[in-house]
């Protein structure tokens, strides 16, 4: 479309807004080439704001606009010049919306797909028109009219979005929101920022919103879109971190990571249950959810609303290649957040044509690969999609403890050198760098200190007395740090998405006359067909009501896994947890001594070993080895770790310590932790057939093969 043509389409849109046609073309000409195809059939408008001129500046919301186009253009198959950003200065309210009518309402036609998505600060306003009501609103760049009342502000109601979804002639319509609208009643930590503008009770909205509100409403409601939010319940905070060299909103990271492996067939709710489990590793309480008026919009297809290139996801893609033809510049979105900060050089990727990449650097998301070995004619291409083959990860991965910047100069001095006589363990200031857990005051009662996750949540048993001195602090949390830093290294072995072996798992309660699905977990890189089988979740509220998709065990519920190998080989397994972010648990597979001259104090472990295409219930439904949760109300997550070699390393770590025979349940704390999620990396390590050139850095490194290893994360409340 010509220049002269776009503005005079666009200039009652512009004089409805109040954009003269010199702010709209500062867009530039990326706009111009999106209308030389008016044929697209995958459209996206991506908005991102960190700098505020009126709030605390956010950090992750360009990560989050960057996160959304690489997965859209390199899985998604979107054109770059459908895809339009607006970030910064640019995401006024008036260029949004000019910008949502011009590029997807009057582009889009039947049957194509249209992508929105916005991070930056949410709030709730007052209306001119009913001021004991209180809307959800996304903050522009320009969150104040500019006059003399600075009561009035600019905001776009999350209703004004909706109408504009709705109104899209195309049933393919998505929206990801990464913020959130309630102010938290207690002061946040600074490990993360939560992207919520404080609610002015004097502010209200302006009228130029509502007018264009009110147009919008005069048109026809078309589709029923699916809206994928950041949290499901007003409590919740839409959270951003900073992780290895780039800082992201929570959400749209675990999202987006999950989307490049996932397949074609995945369900909605399958994928922000992941997304949700995601979450809760990275420290955060918030859980996605859908909103939706389809009907059953749980059971909706990935690929019915992203149409996905490929039946078969990656860990990332090619999005450059140097002069020499083998050097290529790769996105890495699609690997774990626990595991991106931990992947070292000679980690190895292998392309669809077969060909195989070495890692030789990273920096954040990005990295450079070189094809392995001397190849005359390489098939590399911009867009290929990359999976993983063989991940190095370093033996001296340590725990991160982030200080406080609410605490003092001293108590930080005290702090850090208290940690730094502590193996395995360093101090980071928290907001600053990246960090596991986060050592703060409480503040209610003052004075006391406590552990705490990236969300701002006291950790169980973590809080110490009035006046208790940081030294002291620090020797009494000691103990703890072990059973984190277990978890942080089991959870490094997650592959979901790129293992080999075929394996699918589902926690079910047992309690009733039938097994009910909780969750379910399966290797996605064999799956081909829909993985889970949970039912779908009714909401409460009618048609718009948010659906939570947090996964609730009620206490005293009798429990089971039902593991199944769909390889052809047998394959071994262990469970490893961590209870409330304090204790870690494991599955103790008992054998019954057939010496009788054995003691009773010295009972047995023997190797869990699934046949191929058999089924494994785990623990066994028979007596003495039920698996029954009891109360008070606790958080938990299980690794479920495969390997098609015995978990020799592991089971002697477990045997070492003492058991008594009168308390071996199935699940049950792990008193050696460290020592258990060494020996399991140990083992993965020595099951991965791996080349020689490979093996140079195993003396310094875990070398994990994905043809020999699987590992599944479940996430669950008990209430």
């Amino acid at each position: 479309m010509e220049r002269r043509t776009f503005l005079h389409k666009i200039g009652s849109i512009l004089a409805v807004l109040g954009v003269t046609e010199a702010e709209w073309l500062t867009l530039g000409s990326r706009y111009y080439q999106a209308l030389a195809q008016p044929n697209s059939r995958k459209l996206a408008l991506l908005i991102g704001i960190n700098q505020y001129p009126e709030s605390p500046a956010l950090s992750g919301c360009l990560t989050d606009v960057e996160l959304q186009k690489e997965l859209l253009i390199h899985r998604f198959g979107f054109q770059a010049s459908d895809i339009l950003t607006l970030t910064e200065e640019q995401a006024n309210r008036e260029f949004i919306e000019a910008a949502f009518l011009d590029h997807l309402s009057q582009q889009a036609r039947p049957g194509d797909l249209v992508v929105f998505h916005f991070s930056g600060y949410g709030t709730r306003v007052k209306l001119p028109t009913s001021l004991e009501t209180l809307q959800n609103a996304l903050v522009p760049v320009n969150e104040q009219v500019k006059s003399q009342d600075e009561k009035i502000v600019n905001y776009l109601l999350e209703e004004t979005l909706l109408l504009l979804l709705r109104s899209l002639p195309t049933e393919h319509v998505t929206a990801v929101l990464d913020t959130s609208y309630y102010t938290p009643s207690t002061s946040q930590l600074a490990a993360t920022r939560i992207r919520v503008r404080p609610e002015s009770t004097e502010a209200q909205l302006s009228t130029a919103e509502l007018d264009f509100q009110n147009k919008v409403k005069t048109q026809n409601s078309k589709v029923s879109p699916l809206i994928l939010t950041a949290t499901s319940d007003p409590k919740q905070l839409a959270r951003e971190a900073l992780f290895s060299g780039f800082s992201a909103g929570l959400f749209t990271y675990a999202l987006t990571q999950y989307l490049w492996e996932s397949t074609p067939a995945t369900k909605i709710q399958f994928t922000l249950s992941y997304v949700g489990t995601s979450l809760h590793k990275l420290g955060s309480k918030q859980q996605p959810a859908l909103i939706s008026e389809k009907k059953n919009p749980q059971a909706v297809l990935l690929a019915e609303n992203f149409l996905p290139d490929s039946i078969v996801g990656g860990e990332g893609a090619v999005t450059a290649i140097e002069e020499d033809g083998k050097t290529a510049h790769l996105w890495l979105g699609g690997l774990p957040p626990q595991v991106l900060e931990y992947y070292g050089v000679n980690s190895r990727l292998s392309l669809v044509t077969g060909e195989e990449l070495v890692l030789r650097s990273r920096s954040g998301l990005k990295a450079k690969a070189q094809i392995s070995g001397i190849i005359g004619v390489t098939s590399l291409q911009v867009g290929q999609l990359v999976q993983e083959t063989i991940r190095v990860l370093p033996r001296n991965v340590g725990l991160k403890i982030g200080l406080d910047t609410g605490l003092e100069r001293i108590e930080r001095v005290d702090a850090t050198s208290a940690l730094a006589a502590f193996p395995h363990v360093s101090s980071v200031v928290a907001g600053e760098q990246p960090a596991d857990y986060v050592f703060a005051k409480l503040q209610q009662p003052p004075g006391r200190y406590g552990l705490f996750t990236l969300g701002s949540e006291l950790i169980p048993n973590t809080a110490g007395e009035v006046g208790e001195a940081v030294k002291l602090a620090m020797q009494r949390l000691a103990p703890k740090f072990q059973p984190l830093l277990a978890a942080k290294l089991w959870r490094l072995t997650e592959n979901e998405g790129s293992s080999r072996l075929a394996v699918k798992a589902t926690l079910e309660i047992i309690s009733g006359i039938s097994p009910r699905a909780v969750m379910q977990r399966a290797t996605l890189r064999n799956q081909i067909s829909e993985n889970s089988t949970t039912k779908p979740l009714r909401t409460q509220n009618g048609l718009n009501a948010p659906l939570p998709l947090t996964q609730l065990v009620p206490i005293g519920s009798r429990m089971q896994y039902r593991v199944q190998n769909q390889s052809d080989r047998p394959l071994y397994l262990i469970l490893l947890g961590l209870k409330n972010n304090r204790t870690t648990v494991a599955f103790y597979p008992w054998e019954t001594p057939t010496d009788t001259n054995i003691s009773d104090t010295q009972p047995l472990l023997k190797q869990i070993v699934i046949a191929p295409n058999e089924t494994l219930a785990l623990p066994e439904n028979t007596a003495g080895s039920e698996w029954a949760v009891s109360g008070p109300a606790f958080e938990c997550e299980h690794q479920l770790i495969f390997s098609t070699a015995p978990f020799t390393e592991t089971l002697a770590a477990l045997n070492t310590a003492k058991y008594p025979t009168a308390d071996q349940r199935p699940i049950s704390p792990l008193l050696n932790s460290l020592e258990v999620a060494q020996a399991l990396l140990q083992d993965l390590h020595n099951a991965s057939a791996v080349k020689t050139e490979v093996n140079s850095t195993s003396a310094d490194s875990y070398i994990l093969d994905v043809n020999n290893w699987a590992s599944l994360s479940f996430s669950f409340q008990v209430v």
